[in-house]
């Protein structure tokens, strides 16, 4: 269990600490090619969710995100003895802090990694650990439900 205590740590840490770097250089609104074509890395500020829904809704995300945490940390009690679950729900739950702290502390959430590749949103660190997690989720009930 210390294991995933430490990877939800870790992942709002390295969210946290990319987000810093991010601000203090790459002026707001603009962005920097990383892997040409591939790849640049952005400072914009995101006042609502996933792809800017709820913009200016901040009350109404605090308590979705207080509720989502109580859930996660539910299911990672519940679910803890099965790795798989319990990574997955430990890279949501950090995913999931990370943004959060943004919320609390400034009110908006960074965001920084843009797919030129794509015409996709622009995300973050707690973004891709959020999304990881519930790929692991997914490959872990489709697992399950092969070996019934």
């Amino acid at each position: 269990m210390a294991l995933y205590i430490f990877l939800i740590f870790a992942v709002v840490l390295l969210d946290q600490l990319v987000k810093l770097l991010v601000v203090n250089s790459i002026p707001l609104d603009h962005s920097v090619q990383f892997i040409p074509s591939i790849l640049s890395i952005a400072h914009i500020r995101n006042y609502g969710a996933a792809w800017n829904i709820f913009t200016g809704q901040k009350w109404f995300l605090f308590l979705i995100t207080l509720v989502a945490l109580g859930i996660l940390g539910y299911l990672f009690l519940k679910l803890r003895k099965n790795w798989i679950y319990a990574l997955g729900i430990s890279l949501m739950i950090g995913g999931t802090l990370g943004n959060f702290v943004d919320r609390i502390r400034i009110g908006y959430v960074v965001d920084m990694l843009q797919l030129d590749f794509i015409n996709f949103p622009i995300f973050n660190v707690a973004d891709s650990a959020l999304s990881v997690g519930v790929v692991i989720i997914i490959i872990g009930m489709l697992r399950d439900e092969k070996n019934d």
